[in-house]
């Protein structure tokens, strides 16, 4: 059972939403000629997220009317969504139009409504209408009967005019009647955790079509309401046919590549895991430096600013610096916390899919932890994530950073981190008296017979440089142990 719901699909024409996040949960857009609920608290982003719908099917040539019930006023609405870049002003009022239905309400109830309803869809000849302020409706009710027949012959007016409906109202704890008889039901919520607060948008209902379930973040900017589809559920089947990859890509280190067994396996994943200031972001570098007109590189960085990590390609890998002036590597870089993880995971994917990017490398994943508002759906998320990159053709390195600083055994940081990399590469520190040295191993490589010893390396004017045998390791760690074993605590006083 995947996060799409699969029913039957529509032959009914659809309509866009213009929101592209949102028109690809509803698998394409709404059913022309539908009813919608839009239902959120105060402040959820309702009348902004059909305005946007609003000015983006006038701007194709569509008729629309904007219903209030509230007693709001039409000018501070409007100065307050002339802030936001969708709003068109010169679409109204001849293709977007707003009307009050505060007093035809107050005055005459539901009949009074639903005649100034009917009467200035057909005027108008509008094509989409939205109902803001449902609730008020519902209290002119005298019964919940009453109610279900107002919806029943508004969703009379829909299908006998060809006008697509949205409603909209405040959340309600229980099911109620109009839920029950409408073709869809959207949810906005906004929920607390710690500090942060988050939003999120739900479709619970959608007659007629599948749709991607579950909750998907939102964000509101000055560009309207965007949403970001949850990476899990959008990336659950491959987006395109899976074409095999064979053969093996250079991690940009000769020893390395012989460890490996020819190099790492194309098209897969690599998790590069280790302490901090150990060496993963020199690898990562070292592995884009490898980068061809025909296999761009893209180094995803969530830590060291651009400005840094050029220093660094400066300082030590100096082929990497052409490449970057030439484009055929990027850098993009955020703070782990500047945004939402699904927005991550999209920009990613867009760089990726927009520039054709062959080599990636991700520093780190312990970023996404960082972003993930629920840590639970880290593993989830990157095993999708990857999933995608590997049908994507992409090789992909991302760095892991561990607590564990000292020793040869290693914990990683993120539960079955080991089921989100086809290959495992693993560095470490071992402290022989006064000096620290630097260890590497390889713990797992998808289809090669690697080198399972441990190496030594060091950081040089060149990058990382791998010792060609395991002499000096398997020395070290005889030294160690002999200390360990010869090793008598001191007498008290």
């Amino acid at each position: 059972m995947t996060d799409r719901e699969e029913t039957t699909t529509s032959s009914l024409p659809r309509i866009e939403s213009g929101i592209a996040g949102l028109d690809v949960v509803l698998g394409g857009g709404f059913m022309q000629g539908g009813m919608y609920i839009i239902e959120g608290l105060p402040g959820a982003g309702k009348t902004i997220l059909t305005s946007q719908i609003c000015f983006h099917q006038v701007a194709i040539g569509t008729k629309a009317l904007f219903v209030t019930l509230l007693a709001e006023n039409h000018s501070r609405m409007m100065s307050n969504l002339a802030e936001l870049s969708f709003f068109d002003p010169s679409r109204i009022p001849d293709y977007l139009a707003y009307l009050s239905a505060f007093n035809e309400v107050k005055e005459g109830g539901l009949k009074a409504l639903l005649d100034l309803l009917r009467r200035e869809v057909m005027r108008r000849r509008t094509g989409l209408l939205v109902i803001d302020g449902l609730v008020s409706a519902q209290t002119s009710a005298a019964t919940d009967q009453q109610f279900k027949e107002f919806i029943h012959d508004l969703q009379e007016i829909a299908i006998a005019t060809n006008c697509t409906m949205f409603l909209t109202t405040t959340a309600r704890e229980r099911v109620s009647p109009e839920q029950t008889m409408v073709d869809g039901l959207i949810q906005l919520t906004s929920r607390s955790y710690g500090w942060q607060t988050a939003s999120d948008l739900q479709v619970t209902k959608l007659r007629g079509s599948g749709f991607l379930r579950g909750r998907h973040s939102y964000k509101i900017t000055e560009a309207g309401l965007t949403l970001y589809p949850r990476i899990e559920s959008l990336y659950s089947r491959p987006t395109q046919n899976e074409r095999p990859e064979f053969g093996s890509v250079t991690s940009g280190i000769d020893q390395l590549d012989v460890m490996l067994g020819k190099g790492l396996p194309r098209a897969s994943t690599t998790m590069l895991a280790g302490p901090s200031g150990i060496g993963k972001t020199t690898i990562g570098l070292q592995f884009l430096a490898a980068s061809a007109p025909d296999e761009p590189g893209l180094m995803f960085s969530f830590y060291e600013t651009p400005t840094r990590v050029r220093a660094k390609i400066d300082s030590m890998v100096l082929s990497l610096g052409d490449k970057l002036d030439s484009g055929q590597v990027n850098i993009q870089w955020q703070t782990s916390t500047s945004d939402l993880l699904d927005v991550h995971g999209d920009r990613l994917l867009e760089i990726v899919k927009r520039r054709g990017v062959k080599r990636l490398f991700i520093d780190g994943l312990t970023a996404f932890h960082s972003a993930a508002i629920d840590p639970s759906r880290t593993g989830n998320f990157f095993s999708a994530l990857t999933n995608e990159l590997r049908n994507l053709g992409v090789t992909t390195l991302y760095s892991l950073e561990m607590s564990d600083v000292f020793g040869a055994r290693m914990h990683l940081p993120i539960e079955d981190s080991s089921s989100l990399a086809e290959n495992i590469i693993l560095l470490n520190y071992v402290a022989q008296r006064s000096r620290l040295h630097r260890l590497i191993s390889i713990i797992k490589v998808r289809d090669s017979n690697f080198d399972p010893t441990q190496r030594t390396f060091v950081i040089g004017d060149f990058g990382v440089e791998i010792s060609e045998s395991n002499n000096e390791a398997e020395a070290l760690l005889a030294d160690l142990a002999g200390q360990s074993r010869g090793y008598v605590p001191p007498r008290g006083g």
